[in-house]
């Protein structure tokens, strides 16, 4: 990834204080995951959007995290990004899920919001005004990122807005909008272009209700989305979202995504692990079973493995790699693919290990019910059947098998 983002100087995220009181990272995630957690119940019971959870990332500047030191932001990488999505992840799903795509929204912002826009946005995303949410998701067009079939009509300087979105995760609280439409001058379903909107300069009417198995807190329901913004409100240039998605939104959906089922899993794998070397309950297990031993053992070698293909894809997209070449496609393709059948199978090896008690019920403070059910959308998530797809054709432009 060609981008100032990578580069930027790291906060510390050991958990300790910076010189001066200043909260590291590891802090600021520490705390919108306490917060998360006392909200939990509530969240989960009435599949709500966690709003305290929202308002301390506003609090800590986490919704701030990428954006440039020198704007005020926090001048995070994607390594912040990955360690932030996987503490809250351990916490709720969901919260991960929403700020790591928070994060995606704003990251296309610091690179490809031009002036005036660049100048009015920044200071919002870095004092933790401006929660983003995605608009990418469009009846009729089965899941494919990169067509849109809504017109975007410019006249008098002005973009007219009507779209109607069947999933738009935290739509109703978001203080703007990245929308996807199909560009003024368009001659084909592909030619897209990315439009920013306050919410302030649109009408949002929401459709239908929330009550989905799992990612019950990120209340993403269907919106309708109508306004007229200014022209210079288009990011990069009319038709060109293909290159904005390929440089930003594909490497940091898979990495932030995969970073919050790794977060979710391990908070799983660690509830349980604390439950079994608790002397009130430990004596219920037969801790020297093999069978039982292996089912531990086969949940942490799954996350060992998504862990060490994450860090790897990091670290590649970080050096600037060529996130064009189709081994580099194949890689953040495949870590999405992986990350969600194999977060989902070790919460699934646990369940088998504890059993129904702890396993199943709502009740058991292992949280292993949730996890599965949360895991359980990572697949239908930009499917793994559609990237299987696109991962066979690039294996046929790469027939002597090099590997990113």
């Amino acid at each position: 990834m060609t981008t100032a983002a990578v580069k930027k100087a790291k906060a510390p995220a050991d958990g300790g204080v910076t010189p001066g009181g200043t909260p590291t990272l590891a802090e600021r995630a520490a705390s919108v995951a306490r917060v998360a957690g006392q909200d939990l119940a509530r969240t989960e019971r009435d599949a709500v959007f966690p709003e305290q959870a929202l308002a301390e990332m506003r609090r800590t500047g986490l919704l701030g995290l990428l954006v440039p030191a020198a704007d005020g932001g926090l001048g995070g990488t994607l390594a912040d990004l990955v360690d932030v999505s996987m503490i809250l992840g351990r916490t709720d799903m969901s919260v991960a899920m929403i700020f790591a795509m928070h994060c995606q929204q704003s990251e296309a912002i610091v690179r490809y919001a031009q002036s005036p826009l660049r100048e009015e946005l920044l200071p919002l995303l870095a004092s933790g005004d401006l929660y983003l949410a995605s608009v990418t998701t469009e009846p009729g067009k089965g899941g494919h990122l990169f067509k849109s079939y809504a017109p975007l009509r410019e006249a008098g300087g002005t973009l007219e807005i009507d779209r109607t979105a069947p999933i738009v995760t935290g739509g109703t609280m978001a203080d703007g909008f990245l929308i996807t439409m199909r560009s003024p001058e368009a001659t084909a379903d592909h030619h897209v272009s990315l439009v920013y909107a306050h919410r302030r300069q649109l009408r949002v009417e929401t459709a239908g209700q929330w009550c989905p198995m799992g990612m019950r807190a990120s209340h993403s329901l269907p919106l309708t989305l109508t306004g007229s913004v200014p022209a210079h409100q288009v990011l990069g240039e009319h038709g060109a979202f293909h290159r904005i998605a390929q440089g930003v939104f594909g490497p940091l959906a898979h990495l932030g995504w995969s970073a919050a089922w790794l977060g979710t899993a391990c908070g799983a794998l660690s509830r349980v692990l604390h439950l079994l070397r608790d002397p009130k309950v430990r004596k219920r297990f037969d801790l020297g079973s093999e069978l039982f031993l292996t089912r531990l053992s086969r949940s942490r070698q799954r996350l060992d493995g998504v862990h060490a293909l994450l860090r790897r894809t990091q670290e590649l997209v970080e050096g600037e790699a060529d996130l064009s070449a189709p081994g580099i496609q194949l890689l953040l393709n495949n870590l999405k693919i992986t990350a969600a059948e194999e977060c989902y199978a070790a919460v699934n090896d646990l369940v088998d290990a504890v059993g129904l008690r702890h396993g199943y019920l709502q009740d058991s403070p292992t949280r292993l019910e949730k996890s599965l059910r949360d895991l359980r959308s990572a697949a239908l998530n930009y499917s793994n059947d559609r990237l299987h797809l696109a991962d066979g054709q690039l294996c046929l432009l790469d027939p002597d098998v090099n590997f990113a």
